[in-house]
């Protein structure tokens, strides 16, 4: 019965990650569209703590995910196969958005209200992208997790 007991418990704690990946992912994406909702983008000051909260969250989300999705089958506690084959599949496009994301933490996170907000619109625009197709990548990850074993 422990065996039953801990599956149970192990399906418990996969669907409190996700839920907690959603969640992140849904304030991420708010606070993606307050800062677009923003342009032009002017005076720096008026842009700035928006940004940064947006780049705050965005670097949560980025890390619920590796952290959230990929932490059993890194750990070699997923034995499902068709999961950790759509994981192997997917996971260098993930990285690629991860790099995306990085790129644009890096630019935008950090002291002082003096960003050149000139290559703001289109570095949205490129990291907006990134984030619909790792949003898609992860919903097919997070399907074939939830699917109970038949």
């Amino acid at each position: 019965m422990a065996s039953s007991a801990q599956h149970v418990e192990r399906r418990a704690q996969s669907h409190q990650s996700i839920r907690e990946l959603v969640a992140a992912r849904t304030e991420t994406l708010s606070l993606y569209q307050r800062l677009a909702s923003m342009r032009p983008f002017g005076a720096a000051h008026s842009v700035q703590p928006v940004l940064e909260r947006f780049c705050e969250a965005l670097v949560d989300y980025t890390a619920a995910t590796h952290f959230q999705l990929y932490r059993r089958i890194e750990e070699n506690t997923e034995r499902r196969g068709p999961v950790l084959r759509l994981a192997g599949e997917i996971y260098p496009r993930v990285l690629e958005t991860t790099g995306t994301i990085v790129e644009f933490n890096d630019r935008y996170d950090g002291a002082g209200t003096d960003r050149d907000l000139d290559r703001l619109a289109q570095d949205l625009s490129r990291l907006g992208e990134a984030l619909a197709d790792r949003i898609d990548l992860e919903d097919r990850l997070i399907r074939a997790l939830t699917q109970s074993r038949r």
